[in-house]
């Protein structure tokens, strides 16, 4: 029997495993690329994975072996829908974003210690960046949805945050905490974040925060493309804009 003491480790690894699922894109991930993923020995994820499957948490491509979300998460999604998910109320702002710059606009939730991109349109312009998707997370602090909402939160919530968090082994030196104090103060000065192809080389993002009722940074708002189409003055009009679409958002969700 499974002591008390060792349950929560359980849930936490099934979670990264979830988690870890949900950021790949629709082709899904093998038990390597999972436990690789989530630091879990590959024996060990393969077990959870195995379980998970039995509760139709998650499911396996029979053709190619890869995992995917199962359906009765879709079933638990749509319950807490109605609670926490506001994407048919930005999706009106979402496409304004996108046909009014004509870069690709996302939507991403704050979830933690990390954002979700939980909505994207298209823009017009045929060249991409391919760095956002829906269902990829980033810490906060890593991509311009990240700095945005970072930013605004409470000065003790980031210190405590930079305190227990190193960026810098998977997102490279740009990401120190020196750094990442260094752009805040830049975003907090223009009011939208700006990710000048700290990811991707070549790959632009502006992003701003949408505030919830209680007046705290819970999503952001942002466009990405390439960095020729992020020079200045137009780097400033999309920050402009995402500002005024994001302060729009936030006004919605504070009369709903």
């Amino acid at each position: 029997m499974q002591s008390a003491q060792q349950s929560p480790h359980v849930i936490e690894r099934a979670a990264r495993l979830l988690r870890s699922i949900s950021a790949c894109e629709s082709g899904g991930s093998s038990t390597t690329e999972l436990a690789i993923a989530t630091g879990l020995a590959r024996p060990t994820a393969h077990r959870l994975l195995m379980s998970l499957a039995a509760e139709g948490l998650v499911d396996r491509d029979a053709r190619t072996g890869q995992w995917l979300l199962g359906p009765e998460l879709y079933l638990l999604g749509a319950a807490a829908a109605a609670r926490y998910d506001i994407t048919g109320l930005a999706r009106d702002i979402v496409d304004q974003v996108a046909r009014l710059t004509g870069e690709s606009a996302f939507l991403s939730a704050c979830r933690g210690d990390e954002t979700v991109c939980v909505s994207s349109r298209e823009g017009s312009f045929p060249l991409r960046s391919h760095v956002l998707y829906e269902g990829i997370r980033f810490p906060l602090g890593v991509a311009s949805a990240g700095l945005a909402i970072l930013s605004h939160l409470p000065a003790r919530e980031i210190d405590a945050y930079l305190a227990r968090t190193d960026l810098v082994a998977e997102w490279g030196d740009v990401h120190s905490e020196q750094r990442i104090r260094e752009r805040i103060e830049v975003t907090l000065a223009n009011g939208y974040a700006v990710n000048p192809a700290l990811i991707v080389e070549g790959s632009w993002g502006v992003g701003a925060a949408v505030f919830d009722r209680d007046g705290r940074p819970a999503w952001a708002l942002t466009v990405t493309g390439v960095e020729t189409r992020f020079r200045e003055p137009r780097c400033t009009e999309m920050g402009q804009l995402l500002m005024d679409k994001a302060h729009q958002l936030s006004n919605r969700l504070k009369s709903r």
